[in-house]
């Protein structure tokens, strides 16, 4: 099964739109959202992605109780944890304990956002996935990624 992965979309609507269409294209039904979507208006665009949406709040969505009643239970606070397919996921914006989790054995995925650029890299039989920011507005390249979960091999798509 084919994940997205995506974070720090900051609003920007047409590369949201691009990401979903790439989702679409490549079979995708499961996306994972590492916060900052920002404004609840973001729920415009992502309630066309035709799959399930697994998002987290990160440190710039500012209306909170909004986003919460646009996205429901799709989106929740950090660190998210739930298993897709058995692998065991674990879904935060900031940088929490990676390492420590990636050691624990307890996860086969975690996903995080905030840098703002990629970070694709294996601890153990932990694949840890930061897919950059979607947005492109801090560095200019603007990325998710897609995880096959049967093998755990990655790819960067830029937008």
């Amino acid at each position: 099964m084919l994940v997205g992965i995506i974070s720090d979309t900051h609003d920007h609507m047409d590369n949201i739109r691009k990401a979903l269409k790439i989702l679409k294209e490549q079979g995708v039904k499961v996306l994972l959202h590492a916060g900052d979507f920002v404004s609840p208006f973001t729920w415009r665009v992502f309630k066309d992605f035709d799959g399930e949406i697994f998002g987290v709040f990160g440190n710039n969505d500012g209306d909170r109780v909004l986003l919460k009643k646009m996205y429901g239970e799709r989106i929740q606070k950090q660190i998210r944890t739930f298993e897709i397919e058995g692998k065991k996921i674990a879904l935060m914006h900031e940088p929490q304990m990676i390492e420590e989790l990636a050691l624990s054995g307890n996860f086969d995925l975690i996903v995080y956002g905030h840098m703002h650029e990629v970070d694709i890299r294996t601890i153990n039989n932990t694949l840890i996935v930061n897919p950059g920011e979607a947005c492109g507005w801090l560095y200019g390249k603007a990325t998710f990624v897609i995880v096959d979960l049967q093998n755990l091999n990655s790819q960067i798509i830029m937008l």
